[in-house]
């Protein structure tokens, strides 16, 4: 071509390949568990899964989907990484309860699933879930829901709302869980599952996380991208604290003369109990603890001074009582820790709240330092080293003598003088306080028994006192019991394992001893037949209301309930439902047979029915104020001096600002 002629057009490019994206051709269910078996945690360098196993009980609404689900991915062990076990259970609620069992014991860095029918299976998992999210524990429900397409209507089991078409019995669910999806299409699981991951492995926002699963949604399919199923780690935060915040509380750690630290359950969720243990050698500062934290510190470490609030120690509330800075680290401030407002007294008291959300570190118009409680203990002892600041000796002498008489009233509470007598409740406790090792762990929530645990037990290790009382559920023992065997086992269970049950505990929900027996588990059930609401009967009598309903007698001549015990028999029930039965009737039977239970290789139950303590015998009366309003008007002499002595409590309260 010569220079001067046209050029010639170019020829178009060659247009690229398009390779698409590989997919997999799966129903959403058998999706969402080839999912859940990639997700990872990962925190300080330790990895493992995020859902290890899931719960489930069948019925139409899920029996076809997540259920076939299961099987597709070889809930029987086909020796892959990536296979999902399954956990047969016995009642939706105590299925979540035995997973927030396993979450707890697991530091939350693991959690399990829960699968349902539609209807009561579904609104049966309610109360757990209300349990996992005070208590800030992960577990991820997966409940059946109606069709979605809505080809008959209504269908079988199907709340019919006049003004919402789209509500089902799963909205329940809602305000009780931190993170809610109904998942209406196939597609709509993918961003739904990555929040879901996100929540429950957020340490400042876990719960329970539930995902609605409309029927015919879970069996449909639908061609999910590959990159779905890659293996995904989910980093567990180490939030460390604002320089202004932290500077802030070290002016006020200095300047404080009787401080106090109340360590709540976020202590362990951190695992910064030994960061703990080096801030109180380094500052002398004496810690209590809350239910949930009772184990920060060992029962015999120096500053311990035991529990804190109505359930708590003299010697704690009485330190709570003239702190002038009262240091949260990881508690929400209950009402049973403030004893209702009252309790923090000194006019010049001020708070400083260590915690990873922001939510809970404002309360009581506290000084807030938002950290992870690891992080913010050590970034708290860095900044406070070579500025020379300890509490004065006078303090520490104080506080580690009255330590030293509280012992003394616990030695009094469990000593055993006649070995022929029938036990009391602390009775029992000192029997088996004689028997455990930092191994044991001991499981309770509610009754009594948390009282007298919280004042009394000499807790040995970070994980032993395991008392569930955010929501102080009945019948969570046994099915986290189960959950926390899951979270030890390593082949060879080898910790022992304690559920503590009073009889009215018992009744609510004994049916995942079946799972016990089924699975193998060496669970070690105690038993205490005190044939009523012995909790409840002692508030009845301090409110007024006379102990009324609160025993288990047969009805008397006058329509009341003081006739003779009801013949219940516990120990033949728990052992119709595959459980040994060791019988105790006196202090001697009783410590053969909790040994004899300890090193029990199978699930072992040991039944004492226990005596009415007396003023000596019994556990300390509580040690600080619980508001249960009292009628106003009443004509029952009974009623009328429990109100006079509310007013006189009640006008103790305030309100820290």
């Amino acid at each position: 071509m010569s220079p001067t002629s046209p050029a010639s057009p170019k020829s178009p490019a060659s247009p690229k390949k398009h390779h698409p994206a590989p997919t997999r051709r799966l129903t959403t269910a058998q999706a969402l568990v080839a999912f859940l078996a990639r997700q990872y945690t990962e925190r300080d360098g330790r990895r493992q899964r995020l859902i290890s196993a899931t719960w489930g009980i069948f019925g139409h609404g899920n029996v076809a989907g997540i259920g076939q689900a299961l099987v597709e991915a070889g809930h029987g062990g086909n020796g892959t990484a990536h296979r999902m076990p399954y956990l047969q259970g016995r009642n939706e609620q105590a299925m979540v309860h035995a997973a927030v069992g396993y979450a707890r014991q697991s530091g939350r860095l693991s959690a399990q699933a829960v699968t349902t029918s539609i209807g009561p299976g579904a609104t049966n998992l309610v109360t757990g879930a209300a349990l996992a999210t005070i208590n800030r524990l992960p577990v991820l429900l997966l409940p059946g829901d109606t069709f979605a397409t809505r080809p008959a209507d209504p269908v079988l089991q199907q709340l019919e709302v006049p003004y919402a078409g789209d509500v089902s019995v799963n909205d329940c669910l809602r305000p009780v869980s931190r993170y809610f999806d109904r998942i209406t299409r196939p597609e709509a699981l993918i961003p739904a599952a990555l929040q879901a991951m996100r929540v429950l492995a957020d340490p400042a926002g876990t719960g329970a996380v539930t995902l609605a699963l409309p029927q015919d949604v879970q069996a449909e399919a639908y061609d999910w991208p590959e990159e779905f199923f890659a293996e995904r780690d989910w980093h567990i935060r180490r939030p460390a604290p604002d320089t202004h915040e932290l500077e802030t509380a070290v002016r006020a750690i200095r300047s404080a003369r009787r401080p106090l630290i109340v360590a709540g359950g976020g202590v362990r969720h951190s695992a910064a109990e030994e960061t703990l243990a080096a801030f109180t050698a380094a500052t002398r500062i004496p810690v209590a603890s809350t239910q949930a934290g009772k184990g920060a510190l060992r029962h015999d470490h120096p500053a311990d001074i035991g529990g804190i609030g109505h359930t708590g120690t003299a010697t704690a509330n009485e330190l709570a009582r003239t702190a002038d800075l009262v240091i949260g680290v990881g508690t929400r401030f209950s009402d049973f820790t403030t004893a209702s407002g009252t309790l923090f007294s000194n006019p010049a008291v001020r708070f400083l709240h260590l915690n990873i959300t922001a939510f809970d570190a404002h309360k009581l118009a506290a000084l807030p330092l938002v950290a992870d409680a690891r992080a913010g203990l050590e970034a708290l002892t860095a900044a406070l080293a070579g500025r020379g600041y300890r509490v004065d000796p006078a303090y520490e002498t104080e506080y580690t003598g009255a330590k030293e008489a509280w012992e003394e009233r616990v030695e009094a509470s469990f000593a055993t003088p006649d070995a022929t007598a029938r036990p009391t409740q602390t009775q029992v406790l000192g029997l088996l306080d004689d028997l455990v090792t930092e191994e044991d762990i001991l499981i309770n929530a509610a009754g009594s028994l948390p009282g007298d645990l919280h004042k009394l037990w000499r807790t040995r290790s970070r994980d032993q006192y395991h008392v569930e009382y955010g929501y102080s559920c009945m019948g969570y023992e046994i099915p986290a019991a189960i959950g926390v065997l899951l979270a030890t086992g390593t082949g060879q269970r080898t910790r022992p394992v304690w559920a503590l049950v009073g009889d009215g505990t018992y009744l609510m929900n004994p049916t995942e001893i079946v799972t016990a027996v089924q699975e193998n588990l060496p669970l070690k059930l105690l038993i205490l037949q005190n044939h009523g609401y012995a909790s409840i009967g002692g508030l009845s009598e301090a409110v007024g209301a006379e102990r009324f309903g609160t025993a288990y007698r047969h009805r008397d001549a006058d329509g009341g309930f003081t006739g003779p015990p009801l013949p219940v028999d516990l120990a033949a029930n728990a052992a119709s439902l595959g459980l040994r039965v060791l019988r105790a009737t006196t202090v001697d039977d009783l410590r053969k047979a909790l040994s004899e239970a300890r090193d029990a290789e199978g699930p072992t139950c040991v039944y004492v029915e226990t005596e009415t303590p007396d003023t000596v015998s019994g556990p300390p009366p509580a040690q600080a104020w619980w508001d249960v309003p009292v009628a106003e008007t009443a004509s029952r002499p009974a009623a009328v001096k429990a109100r006079e002595e509310y007013d006189r409590q009640v006008a103790a309260r305030r309100r820290h600002l």
